[in-house]
């Protein structure tokens, strides 16, 4: 995964990564309505993704959500899929609003794993709004070796 700023993204954009499914789109948010700046703000959740010798760890920051409110899938045997919603903040008629930042809305983040991965075995936390999915890699098959005996 390139950590260089891409022209197209954020600054972990997915654009040079070979195992992402994100695409940049030039025509998004042209016919859109205009509520999707709300929504928006938060359809893009912000990930990690790292390699141990052992496993594919991802983490999400998912401030404010419950574990009952977010979705992690396995989809084709190799795509792994994290979903959620953040519901918009109920409005009484008597309150007044000085400033909305905090987003609402829905997310969603595939990635395409590589064949190690033992997408049997993924498991997933949640503390403190943090998810923590972990994807066990499969040990590397060594070539087996046999030795020729030279006759002569």
């Amino acid at each position: 995964m390139s950590l260089v700023p891409s022209l197209f993204g954020g600054p972990r954009s997915s654009v040079f990564d070979p195992f992402s499914l994100d695409a940049w789109d030039p025509f998004q948010g042209l016919f859109t309505p205009s509520s999707a700046p709300e929504i928006a703000a938060f359809t893009n959740a912000r990930m990690d993704w790292k390699e141990t010798p052992e496993s594919h760890v991802f983490k999400a920051d998912l401030p404010g959500l419950k574990k009952e409110e977010v979705k992690v899938e396995v989809e084709d045997k190799n795509i792994l899929q994290i979903s959620g919603e953040r519901s918009k903040e109920n409005e009484e008629k008597n309150d007044k609003w000085h400033r909305v930042e905090r987003a609402s809305g829905k997310f969603m983040r595939r990635f395409k794993l590589p064949e190690n991965a033992k997408m049997e075995e993924v498991k997933a936390t949640m503390e403190n709004g943090v998810l923590t999915v972990t994807v066990p890699k499969a040990p590397e098959k060594k070539p087996e070796v046999k030795s020729i005996d030279i006759s002569g």
